[in-house]
């Protein structure tokens, strides 16, 4: 005889059917931003080529720099989404990475474009250099937190007592 179908509840019902639905979503996210990534990738190579071929490099080098440091960020989005889809948890390590690379990408274009304001007008430079601090900062808070969220998990690890492989009869 056939076995009686046994019914779910719906809240675990609902709870599966959005579990697919945040999967199919986070999928899609992945693969738009692994798309973007490259397209923006193709662009800094051609930009570079032509810089190159037509003696440039100096002058584009910053917007290179700052499309190859954007795909950067990118592909860390696309490694924090992987992360969500694997472990269907909010992991805060990526997103510290994440800000870490923006920050340091802000510092590096108006580093290498505050040259030309800096004789010009004192208080923009001023208002740059207070930036530039406060960019540091924020680099440096992230870095901290990334050292505290590993030295935590280590410390976890530690502290759990370690399975004990059970004698054989």
């Amino acid at each position: 005889m056939s076995e009686p179908m046994i019914k779910k509840p719906w809240p675990k019902i609902g709870a599966h059917i959005l579990g697919r639905a945040e999967s199919a979503v986070l999928i899609l996210i992945g693969t738009v931003l692994v798309v973007l990534a490259l397209m923006m990738l193709e662009s800094a190579v051609v930009s570079m080529f032509h810089a190159a071929v037509d003696g440039h490099i100096r002058e584009e080098a910053i917007e290179i720099l700052d499309s190859v440091l954007l795909v950067m960020m990118t592909m860390e989005i696309v490694y924090t989404v992987a992360i969500s889809l694997e472990a269907h948890a909010l992991v805060a390590e990526p997103f510290l990475i994440i800000g870490a690379i923006a920050a340091i990408r802000r510092m590096l274009v108006i580093t290498a474009t505050s040259t030309k304001d800096e004789h010009s007008n004192p208080e923009v430079f001023h208002n740059t250099l207070v930036e530039l601090g406060l960019l540091a900062l924020i680099v440096v808070t992230m870095a901290v937190s990334i050292y505290i969220l590993r030295r935590a998990e280590t410390l976890k690890a530690a502290a759990l007592p370690e399975a004990k492989p059970t004698p054989e009869l």
